[in-house]
């Protein structure tokens, strides 16, 4: 889940209740039963208005609308399963429209004012049923508290459903050809397809290197009048544990995903691999990302530069991202560097407390700044661990640790005399399914924790040394339930609980997981 502070501000804007009002018209004799009312399938866009120009903000290609009949002459419509840039946002309802004809044309307005926790904005609504479609307009003026003026565009085009279409959507059959590409012979034994978990698996052969895995070939069927995307035959990166997601969509709309991933006995993170958050319309804000499913406090860095000015006391940090590739390596071209930084600290930002040092942090995972609006503030922002279904027995690799020399407390006090440590871990836990995750305030003591390792240091080591985090069972593990396996590595051991030192540093490389 790396966005922009106006995305941030749109999906709040989308979670409060939505109560519609549309314009009201002459009666008309409109045959809704007949021609109107039903479930519309169609392609939804949203874009966020910056500077005079438009910027994508996400792309829904099923979107499901239904319409249902509200009077003579009005229907109501429902955006059902409504989600922004992967944030699950529920429904969002329009009553009673009114319609007004326009030769074969029914159109209709609708207008609503919103008003949630940081932000209040009005919503005008337009959109015109025409021969079996549905294309509908919302316009979103929002104003943040502070003043901050926010303008935001939702489009939608789609087409009525018969009503005899298929529901099902599921992946039939998942194989690697050698026929279609001669690397798919890197795969060994057929996938697994775990229908219950919607989880797709296999094995590649213990020579295989990451570099011949970037473009694997999987052959694809599906339900009957059924997409899926990725398309069959398209090569995917699978590569450093990369998972790819595979959404179905059947005849009427309904959706399934699916993770594919290689399941081999042992996961390398090379950290070969970065990018940075595209969805940040500066340049200044596009932090880097390590790929492979390794979240880090980068976000963190970036909402407090965002948000920095509504703090008490205001905080402008211009310093540089905590979590960056270095060339510095044990092996390859690149390496992971955690540098805890000077965040300058504000007892009030957005109801938050922000720390003297943000501690540079790096872990399989998921980042969710939204976390820190809400009951739990900033221990619920990180959301440890990936799916996992092996049964890890240690994590390997290589780091260096360079401890800062000026540490802080919570309350942002010089410690003088004390040292900062660094943190490599790992943690097994078990789940009931793949939303429930650990945060930072029960990643270590939760009694869902099957297996857990924790290696602190505060010792200078200046060249590349081995580790090795040996995981201890406090429960046995069954292949038959689910699990969530995370990494963590951190420059500042405490800095969770906002103790860390400026400029403590841990870089990692060659990074593996050996599995059982």
């Amino acid at each position: 889940m790396k966005k922009s502070l106006f995305y941030y501000l749109f999906a709040v804007l989308c979670a409060v209740n939505l109560f519609s009002s549309c314009s009201e018209n002459e009666s008309i004799a409109v045959p809704i039963d007949s021609e109107l009312a039903g479930k519309y399938k169609g392609k939804l866009d949203v874009s966020i208005s910056q500077n005079g120009t438009e910027i994508p903000g996400g792309t829904i290609n099923s979107q499901i609308i239904n319409v249902t009949k509200a009077g003579d002459n009005a229907v109501s419509l429902s955006i059902t399963d409504f989600s922004f840039m992967g944030i699950e946002i529920g429904d969002i309802n329009l009553e009673n429209c009114v319609l007004t004809a326009n030769g074969d044309n029914y159109e209709f307005t609708g207008t609503t004012k919103v008003e949630a926790e940081l932000l209040t904005a009005d919503v005008d609504a337009t959109g015109v049923f025409s021969n079996g479609s549905l294309n509908l307009n919302l316009d979103i003026d929002a104003t943040l508290t502070g003043g901050v003026k926010q303008a935001v565009k939702v489009t939608y085009s789609g087409t009525r459903l018969k009503g005899d279409e298929s529901s099902e959507a599921k992946i039939t059959s998942f194989v690697f050809d050698t026929k279609v590409a001669e690397v798919d012979s890197l795969v060994i034994g057929e996938s697994v397809i775990n229908e219950e978990a919607k989880t797709i698996t296999f094995m590649v052969a213990d020579t295989a290197k990451a570099e011949y895995l970037t473009a694997l070939v999987p052959t694809i069927e599906v339900s009957k009048g059924a997409t899926v995307v990725p398309a069959s035959g398209e090569a995917q990166d699978f590569s450093n544990g990369k998972v790819v997601t595979y959404t179905v969509t059947a005849e009427d709309g309904t959706v399934a995903e699916y993770k594919a991933s290689i399941s081999g006995n042992v996961v390398v993170y090379d950290f070969e691999n970065w990018t940075v958050d595209k969805t940040q319309t500066s340049e200044e804000n596009q932090y880097p990302i390590a790929e492979g499913g390794w979240a880090s406090c980068n976000q963190a860095v970036l909402f407090i530069k965002a948000f920095g000015a509504f703090a008490t006391p205001p905080i402008s940090y211009t310093g540089g991202w905590p979590i960056t590739s270095t060339q510095d390596v044990h092996s390859g071209k690149l390496a992971a560097s955690m540098e805890s930084v000077d965040t300058q600290g504000s007892d009030n930002m957005m109801g938050q407390k922000v720390p003297k040092v943000t501690a540079g942090s790096l872990f399989l995972g998921n980042f969710n700044p939204l976390a820190a609006m809400y009951p739990g503030g900033a221990m619920k922002t990180t959301e440890f661990g990936i799916p996992y279904y092996k049964e890890p027995v240690k994590v390997t690799g290589y780091y260096k640790y360079t401890p800062g020399t000026e540490f802080y407390n919570a309350d942002g006090k010089l410690q003088e005399g004390v040292t900062d440590k660094c943190s490599l871990s790992a943690v097994l836990y078990e789940v009931s399914n793949e939303n429930e995750t650990l945060y930072g305030d029960d990643i270590y003591t939760s009694d869902k924790i099957v297996a857990k390792v924790i290696f602190t240091s505060d010792q200078v080591v200046e060249e590349y040394t081995p580790f090795e985090l040996n995981l201890e069972y406090v429960k046995e593990y069954n292949p038959e339930k689910l699990y969530k396996f995370a990494v963590i590595f951190s420059a500042s051991a405490d800095g969770a609980a906002y103790n860390a030192a400026v400029g403590s540093k841990l870089v990692v490389d060659n990074v593996a997981i050996i599995n059982k």
